[in-house]
């Protein structure tokens, strides 16, 4: 008892009082001294704490020089996408595509009941496939206004609208089209007077270093500018066998800028974008464009006549020297020019004395450096123009005059009249296995390549042939096979070939 009440005492309870005021107090100040320990760490007001200024970089006058180059180029490319891209416009498409028929009935009910619903083949129905490409504004007459862009955006449009880069947007249609060089020309008509029209360059002063700006809607993000350097002039090898001689820019080129404008420092359009070369589908510094010098005239001949005009030579013509023992064969290593090696019966070239194997190495006195090359610059000359051709014939220089013909397609496809149809290349080329040939052989000429429905197709000739006489002479080798091929004395023409290790002769041809 005397516990409890000293326990319940007025003097112990104010004695635990205090004790518990002390105990509390050193914990609120422990604790509160450590908090106010770390806010003033924290605090950058509260301690002398010293800025490291970084040193002043002195703009010296070569600097300063630089600058101002700097800022010349900078604005020299704010001028070129000022006065260029009101002409770059975006085309939005819609191909007309034939959906493929169903090859299998759907199992069961087709397969018991037949196709349900379904047009036969003849009406098969057809969706639209949209695209979206670029264009340049290259002409205006009075309200219609014309754009040029390739012929794989806008060649087989069934509709198209066309967004300027201030947002207007107007119905276009197809003016024409042509896949040899892939451009195509489309026309709006508008009475809007601030339609700006893109100026047209010269493509032959392109200088690989050059400035390269090429300008379209990549992805559909319209407007956009990008810059290179012009990498390579003179490319060839364009996809879908295309004509062209491309110019190589490493400016960013992507899906979209297709038919757009590539430009050089003054704002002149010097080319048409048109592929890339990618394993990813997107940029990496091989981006190539149509020469515009290679476009100008197809601008008037689309709106007068739908179509380009080609001039046309009538024969047709080979690559040689990626075959080295071919063209050493002929004697025409080192040379630069185009192989004929069949000629149209009746065309320019026959009219005009061109042969089988002959070389041509210029036109109108101008260098032709590859087939390639000639093949545009005779696409170029107008119809019933005559030029010079310079050629090499069995080592000698002859000068020919043609008058080049207008171009139809179905002429130039149809290999009936093509003489003499066949292509041939020398046995010691690496193509030839050596191992297959027939022992003791000496002489001859391997046929490469035979046309369907040519003249060598129906007397018999076939791929693989080894061709050792020519109206029972001897064949050589190359020379001798187009001098005895050639010959004017000979009326018939019959080829004694090796085929399968044996001897025959083929059917006779009226030359």
């Amino acid at each position: 008892m005397a516990l409890r009440k000293k326990l319940y005492s007025k003097t112990f309870f104010i004695a635990n009082l205090i004790l518990l005021g002390v105990i509390v107090g050193f914990v609120l100040a422990f604790v509160g001294g450590r908090g106010i320990g770390k806010s003033q760490a924290n605090a950058p007001l509260s301690l002398p704490i010293v800025h490291a200024e970084s040193p002043a970089v002195q703009v010296t006058p070569e600097i300063g020089a630089a600058l101002s180059q700097a800022e010349s180029v900078q604005s020299a490319f704010r001028y070129v996408s000022k006065t260029v891209l009101p002409s770059i416009v975006e085309l939005d498409v819609v191909d007309k595509v034939t959906e493929s028929p169903k090859t299998q009935p759907t199992i069961p009910f087709e397969f018991f009941f037949g196709p349900q619903g379904q047009q036969d083949q003849q009406n098969t129905p057809k969706r639209g496939q949209e695209g979206i490409g670029s264009g340049v504004i290259v002409r205006r007459t009075g309200k219609t206004v014309y754009i040029l862009t390739n012929n794989h955006v806008a060649g087989n449009a069934e509709k198209i609208t066309v967004i300027m880069s201030d947002d207007r947007k107007f119905s276009a249609s197809l003016v024409g089209a042509d896949e040899r060089k892939d451009i195509a020309l489309v026309k709006f008509e508008t009475g809007d007077s601030d339609i700006a029209v893109a100026k047209l360059g010269d493509s032959s002063k392109v200088e690989v270093g050059d400035w390269a700006i090429a300008l379209g809607s990549p992805y559909g993000y319209g407007s956009s500018v990008t810059a290179g350097i012009v990498s390579a002039i003179g490319r060839n090898g364009g996809p879908d066998e295309n004509i062209n001689d491309f110019i190589q820019t490493d400016a960013a080129i992507n899906p979209g800028n297709s038919g757009g404008a590539l430009v050089n420092i003054r704002g002149e359009v010097v080319g048409i974008n048109t592929w890339i070369a990618s394993a990813t589908g997107g940029s990496i510094g091989l981006g190539f464009a149509i020469p515009i010098n290679n476009i100008k005239g197809a601008i008037d001949d689309f709106i007068a006549h739908k179509q380009i005009q080609y001039g046309w030579l009538g024969v047709s013509l080979e690559s040689i020297f990626s075959d080295s023992a071919t063209a050493k064969d002929l004697g025409l290593e080192g040379l630069k020019g185009a192989f004929v090696a069949q000629v149209y019966r009746n065309g320019p070239a026959d009219k005009g004395g061109i042969l089988p194997g002959d070389f041509i190495t210029a036109i109108a006195s101008v260098q032709v450096k590859s087939q390639d090359e000639l093949v545009r610059k005779v696409g170029d000359v107008p119809a019933g123009t005559t030029v010079d051709l310079d050629l090499v014939r069995g080592g000698k220089r002859l000068t020919m005059r043609v008058k080049i013909d207008l171009r139809d397609k179905n002429v130039a496809g149809n290999y009936k009249d093509i003489f003499p149809g066949m292509s041939v290349i020398s046995l010691a080329s690496d193509r030839v296995d050596q191992k297959k040939l027939p022992e003791g052989s000496s002489g001859g000429v391997l046929v490469s390549d035979v046309l369907a429905k040519s003249p060598a197709s129906v007397i018999g000739v076939k791929l693989g042939d080894i061709i050792v006489q020519v109206n029972e002479k001897k064949v050589e080798g190359l020379p001798s096979f187009f001098s005895l091929l050639n010959d004017p004395k000979e009326k018939k023409l019959r080829f004694t070939v090796i085929r399968e290790d044996q001897t025959i002769d083929t059917l006779a041809l009226t030359k």
